[in-house]
C-alpha cells in the first residue's frame, strides 16, 4: 500500500503546523503528521494522513504566511492532484502520473455490473487512451500555471515551461517523488538532504 494523504508546500518562519487553520485537529492526530527536510527560506512541506486535509485549509494557509502555498492530494502513492494557490487568488491544478490518473478517471460504462471485468479490455484500454489524451491537452495550461505561481513566490524565473511539461507527463512509481520533482524543477531551493520515506 502506498500513501494516500496531502503534502502540503508552503514557506513561514514558524512551524507550519501552528498555523491556527490547523487548530481543529487533535493532538494525536497532529503527531501523525510528518514534516519533510525543510527547503531554504521557510519552504516546509508536511504530510498528512488521510483524512486531516480540507480543501478550504490551502486559502487560509495562503492568509497567514502570506505566500503562495500549494498541497498534493496523493491517491496510494499512484497519482497526485497539486492544487497551487497565490495571494492574489491565482489558481492552478496538474495532475501527477497523467497515465495512473487516465485510468482512475475513465467513467465505467453505466450498464457495468463489475468492475472487474470490464479493466483490461480493449474498450478499457480505448477508454484510458481517450481519457490521457484529453489530460494532456491541458499539460501546457498545467505548467504555465505553475510557472506563474512559482514567480509569484519569488523564484528566480529559471524554470523551462517544455521541462515542467516533460515533468508532468513523466511517470515514477511514487507520486510524491514527482511533487517533489516538480518543486525541485520550478526553481525551488533544494533540501539540504532528501526527506527518508516514513
Amino acid at each position: 500500500m502506498g500513501f494516500s494523504g496531502h503534502l502540503v508546500f508552503a514557506r513561514s518562519k514558524r512551524q507550519l503546523l501552528e498555523a491556527p487553520v490547523f487548530d481543529s485537529i487533535n493532538q494525536e492526530l497532529k503527531d501523525t503528521v510528518h514534516a519533510w527536510s525543510p527547503r531554504p527560506g521557510g519552504w516546509q512541506t508536511l504530510q498528512f494522513e488521510h483524512g486531516l486535509w480540507e480543501d478550504e485549509y490551502l486559502s487560509a494557509l495562503v492568509g497567514w504566511t502570506g505566500a503562495p502555498a500549494c498541497v498534493a492530494d496523493v491517491s496510494d502513492s499512484d497519482i497526485a492532484l497539486v492544487t497551487g494557490l497565490g495571494t492574489n487568488g491565482q489558481h492552478w491544478q496538474a495532475w501527477l502520473n497523467l497515465d495512473n490518473a487516465a485510468a482512475l478517471l475513465t467513467e465505467e460504462p453505466e450498464d457495468l455490473d463489475d468492475v472487474s471485468l470490464w479493466v483490461g479490455t480493449p474498450a478499457f484500454n480505448e477508454a484510458v487512451r481517450h481519457k490521457r489524451a484529453e489530460l494532456d491537452v491541458n499539460v501546457p495550461a498545467d505548467a504555465e500555471g505553475a510557472l506563474v505561481w512559482a514567480a509569484a513566490a519569488g523564484i528566480p524565473a529559471t524554470a523551462q515551461q517544455p521541462r515542467i511539461e516533460e515533468l508532468l507527463r513523466s511517470r515514477e512509481t511514487f507520486a510524491e517523488d514527482l511533487f517533489s520533482a516538480l518543486l525541485d524543477e520550478l526553481g525551488f531551493p533544494q533540501a539540504a538532504q532528501p526527506s527518508p520515506e516514513p
